[in-house]
C-alpha cells in the first residue's frame, strides 16, 4: 500500500502492455494500475469498467438493450463472434492474490482489496488478462472483414466513486464514465496496420513481421486506437488546433477540405477556445455514430448540399463531440446534454455565421414541383425545432435530465441533442447572444480536464445576466413539459396596443411578441412570468397582425394559434392551402393534402381515388381522413372517412384518450355493397419507462353495418336473418412487443340485437438462447347468447366472416380459389380447410396455435381445439404443416402436411390448401422498420 497525496492532476495511473494477435483477433494485455483514493471513505473494494466483455453472451446490459430496440444480431450470434474478456490474475502490490467477480451486467468487475484503502491513500493492482475482440456487427467496435479495427473502452478502467459508486453497463450509448487517468499503452500490432488515436504517439518501431507504438495520454479518460490495413488518416495542422483525420469528401477537392478545416478550427477556437492535447482524433467511425441526421444520408449522387457545406457540418459536428468529450468531464450518462446542447448550439452559430440561406432541402428547394413545400422553405436550422416535435407531437419527447439510458432511441439520438441545442439558443435570444457565447468560453476555459458538473455551467451562466434564468434549469431542462402560448385576444386601444397571452401548457418561460405590418417585423418584446393568462400594454406602431414567436427560436408545441389579425374579424380567419402529399405544417394556414391512392380486392377490382386530408409530418391532435375511390369493375364509388381526435392526458399510466368517428363503403361481393359508420374511444396505457414495448388499450366502439345484396346470390344475400346490423364492441388488449419475448392478451365483448359472445386471445413468442423460436397462441370464445341461425356470426376456425369488416381481405366471400387462400390468424386460427361442419361454432370454441422453427424461417406449425356447436357434442379438430415464416405478421406462407383431412400432402389440388399472410398496407409496413426509434 502506497501513501501519498493526492492532487487534481495525477489522480490515477495506468500503464499497458497489448499484444493484437491478427489471427486470433485477441488482445493479450498486462496492465498496472496505481489506484487513489480520493474521497473521505475507507474503500474495501474497487470496481473497474470491462465494456469488452458485454458482448459476451445474451444476458448482457448490451444484449438486452438491443432486444429492446428489436436488434436481436448478438442473440443470435455464435460463440465463436463474441467479444469477451478472460482474466488471468489480479494481485496487488505485495504480488498477493485478490478476489474478483462481475456484477450483473457482465461487464464492470469487483475488486476485493485485502487491506482498507484509506482516504488519500493510493494502492497499485496487477491485472492479467485477454480481450477477445467481436466483430463489428453489432457495434462498431471490433474487426471488420476488410481487417481494420477499431478499439474503443477495450481495456479495463476504474468506475468513479464520489461517496458512491457510478457502475455504468455498456448499452451502446457512448457514455464510458471513468476517472481521469494518466495513461501509457505499449502497443504491438501487425505490420500491415496503420494506427491513429486519441492519445499522443509516443513512438513508433518496427520489428520482423511487427510493429512496435507506444501512446500516451496525460488527464484523459480512455484511448481509442483505430487500425486501418490503409493509410486513411492525414494530419492537418491549423494556427489553433492539430487533427488526425480521415474524412474526406472526394468531390471537394484536397485543397478546399483544407481551407474548410482551417475554417472550422478557427471558429472553434473562438467560439469554445484553446484545445488542451496535441491533437483531435476526427474519424468517420465516430461521425457514424452520430451523423448529421437527414438529407445528407442519402446516397451521395442525390445529396442535396454543396460538398463544401455538407464537408464543413460533418467535421465540425464529429470535431466538437470530440473535443468535448476529451475535455469536459461530465458525467455522461445523466449529464451529457449539456455538451450535446454546447455542440449543437454552435453548430446552429456556425450555419448562421457561414451559410445563413442554407435551406434544409438545400438544392432541391429550388426545383419546380418541391419549392412550393412548407418543407422546402423551411431553413437548415429550423430542423432542430421540427425533430425535436416529432417526438414531442407524439407525446414522447423526455427531459434533458433524463438519463441516457432511459431514453428511447429517437430522443437520445436526435431530439434530446436537438432540444438541449436549442435551449441555449433560445436561452441567447431571451438574455443576449454574446452572454451566451461568453458563458460557454468561460466553462470550457475554467473546467476543461476536470471532473465537472451542470451546477457549474448554471452559475456561470446565472452571473451573465441580470434576468431571471431558473426557468430554463427547473423547467426546460428538468421537465419534459411543452412550452404552447397562444394570443386570446389583441385590441388596439389609442396608441397602446392591449395583448392577452394564455399559457396553455403552464410552462413557466419567457415568450416573444413580434408586431408585423405587412409581413414585416417593426416590433418585438419578451413577456415572462405568465403562469396562467395575462393582459399586457405595447405601443401602437400600426402594426397589422401580432405573432408569438415568430422567428421560431422557441421550441414551442403548437404554433398554429401563435397569430392575431389587428384588422377585424374576417382578416383573422386562416385562408386554405392544397398541397400534394404530406407536408411539414404552417400555421398560417389551414391546409389540405391530396394524394392519390389506388386500392384493391376482387370484387371492387382496381379503384383508384383521392385522398384528403390535414394530417401533417408533425402529429396534430385533430384530424380528418376522406379517400373517395372509384371501383371500375362495379362502376361505382367506394372509400372511406373518419374524423379523429387525440388526447394526450400524461405521460404514463392512463396517457392517451382517442375519440373517433369513421365510414367507410366497398364491395363484399359481386354488386354487394357494405357501408359501416362506426364512432369509438379508447384509452391507451403505458408504463413510466417509455423504452418499455408494453401498451394497454380500453376501447369501446358501435359498428353500424348496412348491407345490399345481389339478388342472384344463394347464400347471404336471401338469408333473412342477416339483415343490417349493428354491434357493441368493448376491448382489452395488453401487450408486450419484445422481440426476445412477446406477450399479448386480448378481452373481447360483443353485443348485437340477436347475440352476445365474449373471447379471449392470448399470444406468446420465445427466441431461446439456441436461437429457437416457439410460437404460442390461445383462443377461446363463448356466446352469451345466440338467436341466430346462421354461421355469419359464429366463430370460426380457420377464416373469420369477419362480420365488423375489421379485416383486410382481398376476396372475403370467396371459399375457393387464391382469395379463399389468405389466412388472417384470428379466432381458431387454423390452416387447414376442415369439413364445413367444424369450421364454425356457434356455441363455444377453444383452440392451441402452435410453431417452432426448424432453420431460420422455416417452422413446423401444429394446431388443436375443441368445436361446439348447439344441439351436437363438441369436435376435436386438428391440423398440422410447415410454415415459412419470412417476416412474421407480414409475410407468411403454410404448407398443411396432417390434419382431420389426413394425409393433405397426397391429397389432389395440395396448392388450392396453401395459405398465406400478406400485409400491402404500407403504414403497417413502416412500422416494421420505425419500431426501434419509437
Amino acid at each position: 500500500m502506497l501513501t501519498m497525496g493526492v492532487n487534481g492532476y495525477s489522480q490515477y495511473q495506468t500503464e499497458l502492455t497489448v499484444s493484437l494477435n491478427e489471427y486470433t483477433k485477441e488482445l493479450e494485455i498486462r496492465q498496472e494500475f496505481v489506484y487513489y483514493n480520493n474521497s473521505n471513505y475507507n474503500l474495501g473494494v474497487i470496481y473497474f469498467n470491462d465494456w469488452a466483455n458485454a458482448y459476451s453472451d445474451k444476458n448482457t446490459a448490451l444484449a438486452k438493450r438491443f432486444a429492446q430496440e428489436f436488434k436481436k444480431s448478438l442473440h443470435l450470434a455464435k460463440d465463436a463472434e463474441r467479444g469477451s474478456t478472460t482474466i488471468f490474475s489480479v494481485v496487488d502490490d505485495a504480488y498477493n492474490g485478490l478476489l474478483w467477480n462481475r456484477t450483473d451486467g457482465e461487464d464492470i468487475i469487483k475488486v476485493t482489496l485485502n487491506d482498507i484503502l484509506r482516504p488519500q491513500e493510493s494502492t497499485k493492482l496487477f491485472i492479467t488478462y485477454k480481450v477477445k475482440l467481436p466483430p463489428n456487427k453489432f457495434t462498431p467496435y471490433g474487426y471488420d472483414p476488410k481487417g481494420d479495427y477499431y478499439l474503443k473502452d477495450w481495456y479495463l478502467t476504474p468506475a468513479v466513486y464520489d461517496g458512491k459508486w457510478h457502475l455504468y453497463s455498456n448499452k451502446n450509448l457512448e457514455d464510458l464514465y471513468t476517472n481521469i487517468t494518466n495513461t501509457v499503452i505499449n502497443f504491438k500490432y501487425p505490420d500491415s496496420l496503420y494506427i491513429a488515436s486519441n492519445f499522443r504517439i509516443e513512438s513508433q518501431t518496427e520489428f520482423p513481421n511487427g510493429q512496435f507504438a507506444q501512446l500516451r495520454g496525460n488527464r484523459q479518460r480512455s484511448g481509442e486506437i483505430i487500425l486501418k490495413t490503409k493509410k486513411e488518416f492525414t494530419t492537418h495542422i491549423t494556427p489553433y488546433m492539430s487533427f488526425v483525420t480521415n474524412i474526406s469528401a472526394p468531390r471537394y477537392s484536397p485543397i478546399g477540405q483544407g481551407i474548410s478545416i482551417n475554417k472550422v478550427a478557427d471558429f472553434i477556437y473562438t467560439n469554445l477556445g484553446a484545445y488542451p492535447h496535441d491533437k483531435i482524433l476526427v474519424s468517420e467511425v465516430d461521425y457514424e455514430k452520430d451523423p448529421l441526421y437527414g438529407l445528407n444520408q442519402l446516397p451521395s449522387f442525390i445529396r442535396p448540399y454543396e460538398e463544401q457545406f455538407q464537408f464543413e457540418m460533418k467535421f465540425l459536428k464529429t470535431a466538437l463531440n470530440s473535443i468535448l468529450r476529451e475535455t469536459m468531464f461530465l458525467d455522461p450518462r445523466k449529464d451529457q446534454w449539456l455538451n450535446s446542447a454546447i455542440a449543437n448550439y454552435l453548430m446552429i452559430a456556425y450555419v448562421e455565421e457561414y451559410y445563413p440561406d442554407q435551406k434544409l432541402l438545400g438544392k432541391l428547394s429550388r426545383i419546380w414541383g418541391l419549392r412550393s413545400f412548407e418543407l422546402a422553405k423551411m431553413d437548415f436550422n429550423d430542423q432542430y425545432a421540427f425533430l425535436y416535435n416529432l417526438t414531442a407531437r407524439k407525446n414522447l419527447d423526455q427531459a434533458l435530465k433524463t438519463p441516457n439510458d432511459s431514453l428511447i432511441k429517437f430522443n437520445q439520438k436526435i431530439a434530446n441533442k436537438y432540444k438541449a441545442g436549442l435551449g441555449l439558443a433560445y436561452l441567447g435570444e431571451y438574455i443576449g447572444k454574446e452572454r451566451i457565447d461568453e458563458s460557454i468560453k468561460s466553462f470550457y476555459e475554467y473546467y476543461k480536464l476536470n471532473n465537472v458538473k451542470v451546477f457549474d455551467f448554471e452559475s456561470i451562466l446565472k452571473r451573465s445576466t441580470t434576468k431571471d434564468i431558473n426557468w430554463f434549469f427547473q423547467d426546460y431542462v428538468s421537465t419534459d413539459r411543452k412550452i404552447d402560448f397562444k394570443i386570446k385576444k389583441a385590441k388596439k386601444d389609442g396608441d397602446s396596443i392591449n395583448v392577452t397571452i394564455k399559457n396553455k401548457q403552464g410552462t413557466n418561460v419567457p415568450i416573444s411578441v413580434f408586431g408585423l405590418k405587412k409581413d414585416s417585423v417593426i416590433s418585438k418584446y419578451w413577456f415572462s412570468d405568465i403562469e396562467l393568462e395575462e393582459t399586457f400594454s405595447i405601443p401602437n406602431n400600426e402594426e397589422d397582425k401580432l405573432v408569438l414567436n415568430y422567428d421560431q427560436k422557441i421550441p414551442e408545441f403548437n404554433q398554429r394559434d401563435n397569430w392575431k389579425s389587428l384588422k377585424g374579424f374576417l382578416s383573422s380567419n386562416k385562408k386554405l392551402s392544397f398541397t400534394f402529399f404530406k407536408d411539414a405544417e404552417n400555421p398560417y394556414y389551414n391546409q389540405v393534402f391530396y394524394v392519390p391512392v389506388i386500392n384493391f380486392n376482387k370484387y371492387d377490382g382496381w379503384a383508384p381515388g383521392l385522398r384528403l386530408y390535414n394530417k401533417t409530418l408533425l402529429e396534430r391532435p385533430f384530424v380528418y381522413d376522406f379517400a373517395p375511390s372509384y371501383s371500375f369493375r362495379e362502376k361505382a364509388f367506394v372509400g372511406y372517412g373518419k374524423f379523429t381526435y387525440r388526447k394526450y392526458l400524461s405521460k404514463s399510466g392512463l396517457y392517451v384518450a382517442n375519440y373517433g368517428i369513421g365510414a367507410s363503403t366497398s364491395h363484399f361481393n359481386v354488386n354487394s355493397r357494405y357501408s359501416s359508420i362506426t364512432p369509438s374511444l379508447s384509452f391507451g396505457f403505458r408504463p413510466a419507462d417509455l423504452i418499455s414495448n408494453k401498451r394497454e388499450v380500453l376501447s369501446f366502439r358501435y359498428v353500424n353495418i348496412l348491407r345490399d345484396f345481389d339478388p342472384s346470390l344463394q347464400n347471404l344475400a336471401n338469408d333473412p336473418d342477416n339483415p343490417d346490423y349493428s354491434v357493441f364492441n368493448a376491448r382489452y388488449f395488453n401487450r408486450n412487443n419484445g422481440i426476445l419475448d412477446y406477450n399479448s392478451w386480448v378481452v373481447d365483448f360483443q353485443l348485437a340485437g340477436n347475440f352476445s359472445k365474449l373471447s379471449f386471445e392470448y399470444e406468446y413468442r420465445k427466441l431461446f438462447e439456441s436461437n429457437r423460436q416457439l410460437n404460442l397462441r390461445f383462443f377461446a370464445g363463448k356466446f352469451l347468447s345466440n338467436n341466430t341461425d346462421t354461421d355469419f356470426f359464429s366463430f370460426a376456425l380457420d377464416r373469420p366472416t369477419d362480420y365488423l369488416f375489421d379485416y383486410n381481405y382481398l376476396g372475403r366471400s370467396e371459399d375457393s380459389g387464391i382469395y379463399s387462400q389468405q389466412i388472417i390468424i384470428a379466432e381458431g386460427g387454423f390452416k387447414s380447410f376442415l369439413e364445413q361442419r367444424y369450421r364454425f361454432s356457434n356455441n363455444w370454441m377453444a383452440t392451441v396455435n402452435g410453431s417452432f422453427n426448424l432453420w431460420r424461417w422455416i417452422e413446423l406449425y401444429g394446431d388443436a381445439g375443441l368445436v361446439k356447436n348447439k344441439g351436437v357434442n363438441e369436435k376435436f379438430v386438428y391440423d398440422s404443416g410447415v410454415r415459412l415464416n419470412l417476416v412474421t405478421d407480414y409475410f407468411e406462407l403454410y404448407l398443411p402436411v396432417y390434419s382431420n383431412n389426413g394425409w393433405e400432402v397426397s391429397q389432389p389440388n395440395y396448392g388450392e390448401k396453401i395459405r398465406f399472410i400478406i400485409t400491402v398496407s404500407p403504414k403497417t409496413l413502416t412500422g416494421l422498420f420505425t419500431r426501434k426509434w419509437f
